[in-house]
């Protein structure tokens, strides 16, 4: 206790209510709060209105006045609410809004345009709501008006943004398509007594593919055939592909001989590797020459998945080349050879490990025993059907496949079909 006397009291301690510096700021503070309810409706920061059941305007704050540019005498008992919109917004005001009014009572966030008195567009958002009596008969609405100018502006900086890209995107996708294109034969050739279809998918509309695949002529009746895959996607692939497919058509001119043409490629790759850019492939190239009533094939494999060789008999061969490494990765790596031959009704199928990589919505692979499984189905096939149905093959497993696919199929169709062929 402090001794009597001394004026140091608890109503005189520091900080209390009786302390002047104290006291004025909060004064001043609950004055700021005492706000009339008239003058806070008529300044609120948005706009409001209240309208009779047939929509006449009966009352109207300042705030809505002002950005409208009309007197409180031109609204009020004057016009209605929909005088206040544009042509679009009545209508939706008859067809949405007002259905929605009588049925729920209240309306939200409806995005209008208000028409000002000069004629100057408001972009606003409007929630409205009935005010019923006490026995639940409707008196009038409320209405509340969001300035939603900066909204709008924003909205249509957004949905020009996107037309721009959209835009952009089929710019995009017209060049890499028509990139793509370059990078791939316009059209299988006509090999006298064989048949060639081909299928190309791109995972992305985006980015140019790495696989690729030709058939060309190497004189006589001798013909040279290639199918790979370069690593990686977008213009670093499209440049390999296109040195790959060059340097093979240009290899085997010199030399056919599979493996000496897959050890041309992989010194040139390595003269053309930069530093930190590894640029390898795998790669099957093959060698297709009259034999009889039927056509000797050799290939040389670097890297890539065997081929498939579908027997008129029913049976499916595998074209193994065991040993034959990655082109353009080491100095001096070894190919392997394997030969076979297409007799009637045989079908040999290059592809690339989009087709085996294919993944169903549980995970799982077709891989390489799946495909020899399905591929078992398709034996006396000619070689268009057997690419048709492996593309059904690869859709049935994934709807979107995640990896580009290439397909090449080299067929014998055998003395009668050629005939038949022939006939039409």
């Amino acid at each position: 206790m402090c001794p009597a006397g001394t004026g140091l009291g608890d109503a005189d301690e520091p900080g209390e209510d009786g302390d002047p510096a104290v006291r004025e700021p909060r004064v001043v503070f609950s004055s700021l709060l005492e706000d009339d309810a008239e003058e806070l409706y008529d300044n609120a920061p948005c706009g409001y209105l209240s309208t009779l059941m047939d929509g006449e305007i009966a009352k109207v704050n300042g705030t809505l006045l002002g950005w409208l540019g009309y007197r409180r005498e031109e609204l009020v008992g004057v016009r209605r609410f929909t005088d206040l919109l544009t042509g679009g917004g009545r209508l939706y005001h008859e067809t949405h809004y007002a259905p929605m009014l009588r049925l729920h009572g209240e309306v939200r966030e409806l995005a209008l345009d208000l028409v000002a008195a000069d004629g100057r567009r408001l972009p606003a958002l409007v929630t409205a709501k009935v005010k019923v009596g006490e026995e639940g008969q409707p008196l009038l609405v409320r209405v509340t008006v969001f300035d939603a100018r900066e909204r709008r502006a924003y909205e249509q900086e957004l949905l020009a943004a996107k037309r721009e890209a959209e835009r952009e995107r089929e710019r995009l996708a017209k060049l890499t398509s028509t990139l793509q294109r370059t990078l791939l034969p316009d059209a299988l050739p006509d090999v006298d007594g064989a048949e060639l279809a081909a299928h190309y998918h791109v995972a992305s509309s985006d980015q140019v593919g790495g696989d690729f695949y030709d058939v060309f002529p190497l004189g006589g009746d001798r013909w040279g055939f290639f199918l790979g895959d370069v690593c990686g996607k977008g213009p670093e692939a499209a440049v390999l592909t296109s040195l790959t497919r060059y340097a093979l058509r240009a290899a085997a001119v010199r030399d056919p001989d599979p493996v000496v043409v897959l050890t041309t490629l992989n010194t040139v790759m390595l003269q053309q590797r930069r530093p930190g850019a590894p640029r390898f492939c795998t790669v099957i190239f093959g060698l297709l020459e009259p034999d009889g009533d039927g056509f000797a094939v050799t290939i040389a494999g670097g890297g890539h998945p065997p081929p498939l060789v579908l027997r008129a008999g029913g049976e499916v061969d595998l074209l193994a080349t065991p040993g034959g490494q990655l082109v353009g990765l080491l100095p001096g790596a070894r190919f392997t050879r394997a030969r076979t031959r297409l007799g009637p009704g045989d079908v040999v199928v290059l592809y690339t490990d989009g087709l085996t990589e294919a993944r169903r919505d549980d995970g799982a692979m077709l891989e390489e025993e799946g495909l020899a499984e399905a591929a078992a189905t398709m034996t006396g096939k000619d070689a268009p059907t057997v690419v048709d149905l492996l593309v059904r093959l690869l859709t049935d497993w994934s709807q979107s496949p995640s990896d580009d696919t290439a397909i090449l199929a080299i067929g014998n169709p055998g003395a009668a079909s050629r005939e038949a062929r022939c006939s039409t």
